[in-house]
């Protein structure tokens, strides 16, 4: 594990200086994921890297986290509440629909929650910019393969330091950098909505997603689980399509 995280450390350093920026900033959620990431680019750049909490409803147990984060991991921080912002732009956007086309409870709830992600991506490129640092995804393995992450939200981001390793992989991770034994422990969430679980809305576990990554034999229901959210989600990782001319 050291050298994994001296490995993915000098890849961080390495990014900064191809893209002729200063440093790093990562959104900090208070789950497994962000906190490891936050403890990465502080050892990457412990002047030049920033973990910014953005609570949108955001419960006080997974602020308290966030906080215990970015203490166990020494980042500078600031905390950009984007709640009334939230609440603003997306009653505005759902007055300007006609009776005939408001939204239908379900696609209100996920058009919402992923407002949430994209206004917190919008602020960390904001302020990506004033200081001339990159923004740092999240992603694991898991959430990558299966697409669970927000396009142009939590996804909108410049480098993905964790992309390759499984939920497990980075949990272990989490503990070699001494990451809050309560954060490596909890329930993944998105905080998305009141008791939102990643496990929940995927309808299997990472566990499962982890051993189907490593070529493992799973339960046929979670396989076809998982194969339906990377092909729906391929979208999300692949470059946009783009209409070619004849020539």
């Amino acid at each position: 594990m050291e050298k994994q995280v001296e490995q993915i450390v000098q890849w961080l350093r390495e990014q900064v200086k191809q893209a002729g920026v200063k440093g790093l900033v990562v959104g900090i959620s208070g789950g497994l994921d962000s906190a490891v990431v936050s403890h990465l680019i502080h050892r990457a750049f412990p002047d030049n890297s920033l973990g910014v909490l953005l609570p949108i409803y955001t419960s006080d147990e997974n602020l308290d986290d966030a906080k215990q984060v970015a203490q166990s991991s020494g980042i500078q921080t600031m905390t950009v509440d984007l709640t009334d912002t939230h609440k603003t732009m997306y009653a505005e956007i759902k007055s300007s629909l006609n009776e005939s086309d408001a939204f239908i409870e379900e696609n209100d709830k996920l058009a919402g929650a992923n407002l949430r992600a994209r206004l917190r991506m919008s602020t960390l490129y904001a302020l990506a910019t004033n200081y001339n640092y990159l923004v740092v995804g999240t992603d694991n393995a898991a959430e990558w393969y299966t697409g669970y992450f927000t396009k142009y939200g939590d996804g909108g981001v410049d480098i993905l330091p964790i992309v390759e390793f499984t939920k497990q992989e980075v949990r272990e991770m989490a503990k070699y950098l001494g990451v809050p034994e309560q954060v490596v422990e909890k329930k993944p969430s998105a905080d998305l909505w009141e008791g939102q679980t990643d496990e929940d809305e995927m309808g299997t576990s990472y566990d499962t997603i982890d051993a189907y990554l490593k070529g493992e034999q799973i339960p046929d229901r979670d396989k076809e689980i998982i194969e339906a959210m990377h092909k729906k989600t391929a979208h999300k990782r692949d470059g946009l399509p783009q209409f070619h001319r004849e020539k």
